[in-house]
């Protein structure tokens, strides 16, 4: 999928609550995100570009990635936020997601100093990164699950 495109293009390829949520920087309403729940296998992509993301699978396949070397994140957990929770990002080591496909940025946007999660392919908003997460890494990355689709492991 082509990451350059124009705003008309942009509304022609997403639906109206991933345009607002991806391309203009919005934010979904808490629990009511299509993956908020979801607790199936599989990768978590860019909605705008398709980017691999986030990763969430058995500790039987997290063994088997770390056995063959491959950084993988099976990181998402329940924060209670009302969004999909990560620790880790896909391809990250540890806290150093700067070999990724997620870029952070300072955001200032609340009147509060917060870090704004985008893909780095295609520039789509993701959501916020905290240091309120769990073990091993201590970040929590609050997604919009509109700025994600989800492809299920075989």
């Amino acid at each position: 999928m082509s990451t350059k495109k124009s705003d008309e293009e942009w509304k022609c390829v997403l639906n109206a609550e991933q345009y607002r949520v991806a391309r203009l920087k919005g934010t979904e309403a808490p629990f009511t995100g299509e993956y908020y729940h979801n607790k199936e296998k599989g990768e978590y992509l860019c909605v705008c570009c398709g980017s691999k993301l986030f990763e969430y699978y058995s500790q039987k396949n997290i063994l088997r990635h770390e056995k063959e070397r491959i950084l993988c994140s099976s990181a998402k957990f329940d924060s209670g936020s009302g969004w999909p929770s990560f620790y880790q990002v896909y391809g990250s080591n540890g806290r150093d997601d700067s070999q990724t496909n997620v870029t952070r940025t300072e955001d200032n946007s609340l009147d509060s100093m917060r870090i704004e999660i985008s893909c780095k392919q295609c520039g789509a908003h993701l959501g916020h990164v905290f240091e309120d997460g769990p073990k091993p890494t201590g970040l929590r990355y609050c997604v919009n699950s509109a700025s994600l689709s989800f492809k299920k492991s075989e």
